[in-house]
């Protein structure tokens, strides 16, 4: 009996087992899948269509080419020709593949410090109601923060960081080598192919290997023009690249430092600013082209230099914000802003001309909203509209973002302190910057050209930087 009692207890401990493990294996199987998913649904993009597109394209195309004007199987050479630039392709598209794929990594949602008292080094992320760990930013287009953020790239549809900034660079290289064989081959194929007559004529029919059909020489035309302008476009950025690789600095970074050294240049009082990450061009690069970078480090620690801490770069940050918030004026809304990147109906062609070069959002406003703004051009102004929470539970939200640019005609100065440095630098003729309007609830629903005209009277018309 005692024998039986225990066969049957692990035999129920056996299935309990096994169920737990089918469990937990299926919940493993099914994160792998959703991963794969989500890694899949990135090529879903017209960034990472395009992109691997033109590779394709430029491949295809020079293969084909090839094949007549240095047939592979003619010598040892022409085979290795073609061996290198079918490697050069195929390293381009498995470095491109692996960028999009791993991804910069994200900063967990929510994250803090270890230590709390931190936090007061740190700048809070509304969108991830977290706090940024030093060199991360957040991206609007992936809603995250990501670790040490250099760009958001829309050929491969997500950013490059930390995790991914090798990966990304070698495509570059790789792309732009295969690119320029494939380059020197389309264009000796074409050259071939027109003087095919040529040499038919001239006893030269050993150099007539190249016959051109209709369709032949469209993508021959094609296929050179794209791998000559891959080239000259992938050269420049990684150029870019390897500078900012070298002196261990992101594409924000370079412009925070700038700033930095603007604000002592303007003080003449405190100390000169020491980049906190450059520790050396050799040490640099290891902390990229290193396959250990990632296991090793967590992308929220970093080495820096002697003299510096962790939250040397965050606390100029934070300096800097606190400025910017100084600079910040307040405007109200007294007509309807669509939102469009170019409203030339509703704005005119004059607005649309000068519209801002860059790809932040534009805002929707309506007469009596209020704004936030902080930076400033001659027709265009960039700030963030106030939400009111109680018209917002009243009334369904309003779609599109809070925070971008705006025509400057469609708002008045509520208040604004004239800055004499600004002032002699923008103003034409060296004048002092004027005083906004007050603007009263009366103003607001009168009509809107009258307050333009006084606007352009004052002097609003100007270019604040």
């Amino acid at each position: 009996m005692v024998a039986v009692f225990v066969y049957l207890c692990a035999s129920k401990v056996s299935v309990v087992f096994i169920t737990v493990l089918t469990v937990h294996t299926v919940k493993f199987y099914l994160k792998i899948m959703c991963a794969a998913l989500s890694s899949f649904r990135r090529f879903l993009h017209w960034g990472p269509i395009t992109a691997l597109s033109i590779i394709k394209c430029i491949t295809l195309t020079t293969l084909y080419m090839n094949s007549m004007w240095w047939p592979p199987n003619e010598s040892f050479a022409a085979f290795a020709h073609q061996a290198l630039f079918l490697l050069l392709s195929t390293l381009a598209t498995y470095n491109y593949i692996m960028a999009t794929v791993t991804g910069p990594g994200l900063l967990p949602k929510q994250w803090q410090p270890k230590d709390p008292k931190d936090t007061e080094f740190l700048q809070f992320c509304k969108e991830c109601e977290g706090y940024k760990a030093p060199r991360s930013h957040h991206c609007r287009k992936c809603n995250r923060c990501v670790k040490k953020m250099d760009h958001h790239c829309p050929w491969i549809n997500h950013c490059v960081g930390w995790a991914n900034h090798a990966y990304f660079t070698y495509f570059l290289l790789f792309s732009i080598l295969g690119s320029i064989q494939g380059s020197v081959v389309l264009t000796c194929s074409f050259y071939r192919g027109i003087y095919r007559y040529y040499y038919l004529t001239h006893g030269l029919a050993h150099l007539a290997s190249v016959q051109f059909t209709v369709g032949s020489i469209i993508m021959c035309i094609l296929g050179m023009g794209l791998a000559i302008g891959v080239v000259i476009g992938l050269s420049m950025l990684l150029y870019i690249q390897l500078k900012t690789i070298v002196s261990n600095q992101t594409g924000i970074e370079i412009w925070i430092v700038e700033k930095a050294l603007y604000r002592r240049y303007r003080s003449q009082t405190e100390e000169p600013y020491v980049y906190p990450y450059d520790l050396g061009w050799r040490s640099n690069l290891r902390q990229v082209f290193n396959d250990e970078c990632q296991t090793r480090g967590d992308g929220i620690e970093w080495p820096v230099v002697e003299g510096c801490n962790q939250y040397s770069l965050t606390c100029e940050q934070l300096a800097q914000k606190e400025e910017k918030r100084a600079r910040t004026r307040t405007y109200k809304c007294i007509a309807n802003v669509s939102g469009r990147w170019l409203p030339i109906f509703s704005q005119g062609w004059r607005v649309c001309v000068s519209a801002p070069c860059t790809d932040e959002p534009r805002i929707r406003l309506q007469p009596g909203d209020i704004i936030r703004v902080t930076r400033f051009r001659r027709h265009w102004l960039f700030g963030e509209r106030e939400v009111n929470d109680t018209l917002q539970k009243r009334k369904s939200p309003r779609k599109g973002p809070i925070r971008g640019w705006f025509p400057r005609r469609c708002v008045v100065g509520l208040s604004e302190v004239p800055d004499s440095a600004d002032s002699s630098e923008d103003s034409p003729k060296g004048k002092a910057a004027p005083v906004a309007l007050a603007a009263t609830a009366g103003n607001s629903n009168g009509n809107g050209h009258s307050h333009l005209k006084q606007q352009q009277r004052n002097g609003h018309s100007k270019k604040y930087m």
